[in-house]
């Protein structure tokens, strides 16, 4: 196993003066190391990464990371500023940058030797000790935990480093047993962000400093991407509260049932570790809480679900949205599964291979109209899962894994029904109302037991049932039906309208909400494909590759008008728009939205009127240029992409220059050629 930082990924005078840049000077060391295999395409992940939460962390650092497949094995770069860099830090630059890069399966070994120097990062002795270092390989061996005597004894305690995430916990004593001082204030913690990388760790290690500076036992488990270690149930049990600091859903957290949660965002426990604590406190005693339980004192059977009154700062409106997007989200990948495999039957079989009988009956190893069949019939397969999953995980996302049964119940009822799409919506969002309601039930210690196997099932299963068959099922059938039709018939000025507004919402927030909206209503027409929504998935498709597209154009034609890193992501971004991957524009919309977003959006709306306008139709959910083969009117609806591509590099350009002209009597010294800020 190669070392994870050695002298020549280290830099001790970073001359980078934004975060874009310093990560491509650290990323160039780790491809010229042969870590890196494709320095844009990890470039692109990094910086997709960063548009999800900035990376910077009060106390001058920033850690850009990244899980990639163009990464060979897990690396780390450092790199010393002395101006600073500015990563979004509420507290100003950063001196101490880290760049953390890892495989898409990357070893647990690895990922161990991450967790700790994130850990270490909350260590002022280590982190001083960095910037005095002059020498880039003892530079690389602090990092590497071959800490240097002097930096060792300094460490809070004289505690050696340990690569264990959970190393620093104490030993667990059980409930009730005889100890000669006094209880303290019971916590445990629970730390996980996206890519499970950084951030995890550097949270539980903020929470556990503060903890001993407090006084409080503090317990963290971190669910990181090198797995995770479970709490002792009866440190659980023990616990006067529970701090959940994630960005994605804490797994089992149905342990922490009936406890007072302080529930935030990773990078929360990092910033303010102390304030979440006394949040803790003041909590449990409005609870009353206090005596350890060796069961959950609430009748719940799963943690504090997003349908809690105790959901901070967060109104229904933002709820709503995440239990969609949750539900959309387990969708996409059946939808990119079957769609593609009927795409590839059709471009093999023809149009006609959808009424060739079952292969379970009939299939010839030499007929390549049989190996069509198969394709075809294993995406319609795929196809049929469409909207209970989609219904399952709305209700999962709700009220945790007993939402899942009568979500999918429900999902399947409104295949049944012929409620499609719409009624997946509805039934996730009753099983999962359902669910957390006899959630808030006060029931008998005894009935505790069986709740989440066989009542919360059985009940909420049957409730759905009701509702989607007798109550609110064919009501949205009809609806179904009408809006089917409506789509079928569609044609001159209300198909291009339609077809605007499609266009709008795919560029408007760069696979964002709103583009995932759209996304899903084209997605849900193929389930049940008429002329209508054929020609609204290649009005979809053909908007969301534009906003890539047309900045990397806008970087070809007027590259002064750009900065190093914005016409490298330029470069990037025409093969991540032939792609159909909105999400290459995102470094140009972060660094100036105002310009380069109602750009995108009025080149989205022209393609995918034009498409509509020109009939384009598409049977397959994603692949870009790659399945031009397989569109309807395919010249067309070429056209009408460079179309949306042309107006949006037209309005970036004429924006930005109007900019320079206007900023330019205030920079009379800026060399000639170079973007003029705005």
């Amino acid at each position: 196993m190669s070392q994870l930082i050695t002298a020549d990924l280290v830099d001790l005078d970073l001359s980078a003066d934004t975060k874009e840049a310093a990560a491509r000077s650290l990323a160039e060391r780790m491809a010229a190391a042969g870590r890196v295999t494709d320095l844009e395409a990890f470039l692109a992940d990094v910086a997709a990464r960063e548009a999800q939460m900035p990376t910077g962390l009060d106390g001058g650092i920033g850690i850009p990371h990244c899980r990639s497949a163009h990464v060979t094995e897990p690396t780390l770069a450092f790199g010393r500023s002395p101006a600073g860099i500015d990563f979004g830090a509420a507290d100003g630059p950063a001196d101490l940058v880290f760049l953390i890069a890892a495989p898409a399966g990357a070893d647990d070994d690895h990922l161990t030797i991450l967790s700790a120097l994130a850990r270490r990062l909350a260590d002022s002795a280590f982190t001083e000790a960095l910037r005095a270092e002059r020498a880039p390989d003892r530079a690389a061996a602090l990092v590497r935990g071959e800490t240097p005597p002097a930096v060792a004894e300094t460490m809070p305690g004289g505690r050696p480093d340990t690569t264990d995430p959970e190393a620093r916990q104490a030993p667990a004593a059980a409930p009730g047993s005889d100890d000669s001082g006094p209880v303290p204030f019971r916590i445990v913690a629970v730390t996980s962000c996206p890519t499970g990388i950084a951030h995890t760790y550097m949270a539980a290690e903020a929470l556990q400093r503060a903890g001993e500076e407090e006084g409080v036992d503090l317990r963290v488990e971190t669910q990181g991407s090198a797995g995770f270690r479970r709490i002792d149930p009866a440190v659980v049990a023990a616990a006067d509260a529970v701090i959940l600091a994630h960005d994605v859903e804490v797994r089992e957290k149905a342990r922490f049932a009936g406890k007072p949660v302080v529930d935030v965002g990773v990078k929360a426990a990092v910033n303010r570790p102390a304030a979440l604590i006394a949040e803790a406190r003041e909590k449990a005693a409005q609870a009353g809480a206090g005596a350890p339980t060796a069961a959950p004192a609430s009748p719940r059977t799963t943690g504090p679900a997003p349908m809690d009154e105790d959901a901070e700062g967060e109104g229904f409106g933002t709820r709503l949205r995440t239990w969609l997007m949750t539900g959309v989200s387990y969708m996409v990948p059946f939808v990119a599964a079957g769609g593609l495999l009927i795409a590839l039957a059709f471009a093999l079989g023809g149009y006609q291979i959808g009424d060739a009988p079952s292969v379970a009956e009939h299939f010839a190893w030499g007929e390549a109209a049989s190996w069509a069949a198969l394709m075809f019939q294993t995406g319609q397969a795929a196809f049929g899962f469409l909207v209970p999953v989609l219904a399952g995980f709305i209700a999962y996302g709700m009220a945790d894994r007993p939402g899942l049964v009568p979500g999918f119940v429900g999902g399947a009822i409104a295949v049944a029904i012929d409620a499609g799409f719409l009624g997946g919506l509805a039934a996730g969002l009753l099983a999962g109302a359902v669910v957390a309601s006899i959630q808030r039930l006060s029931v008998p210690a005894a009935l505790r037991g069986i709740m989440p196997v066989v009542v919360i099932p059985l009940v909420s299963s049957a409730v759905v049932g009701f509702l989607m068959f007798v109550v609110v099922g064919g009501p949205i059938a009809s609806f179904q039906k009408a809006m089917t039709d409506w789509l079928g018939g569609l044609s001159g000025a209300n198909a291009v309208l339609l077809g605007v507004l499609l266009g709008l919402m795919m560029c408007f927030d760069l696979g964002g909400p709103v583009n995932k909206v759209a996304y899903a209503f084209a997605v849900g027409g193929l389930a049940t494909p008429t002329d209508g929504s054929l020609k609204v998935m290649a009005a979809v498709m053909a908007a969301g590759m534009v906003p890539p597209l047309g900045m990397a154009l806008a970087t070809t034609v007027r590259a002064r008008l750009f900065g190093k890193a914005e016409r490298e992501n330029g470069k990037a971004a025409w093969v991540l728009g032939a792609s159909f991957i909105s999400e290459g524009a995102i470094p140009f919309a972060a660094a100036d939205p105002l310009r380069v977003i109602p750009s995108a959006m009025a080149g989205g709306a022209v393609t995918g009127a034009l498409s509509m306008a020109f009939g384009a139709t598409l049977r397959a959910p994603h692949g870009g240029l790659f399945v031009v083969p397989l569109i309807g009117d395919a010249l067309l609806y070429v056209v009408a992409i460079a179309a949306g591509t042309v107006v949006t590099a037209a309005l970036v350009v004429l924006l930005k220059s109007h900019r320079g002209r206007t900023a330019a009597p205030a920079t009379a010294g800026t060399p000639a050629g170079e973007p003029v800020s705005a």
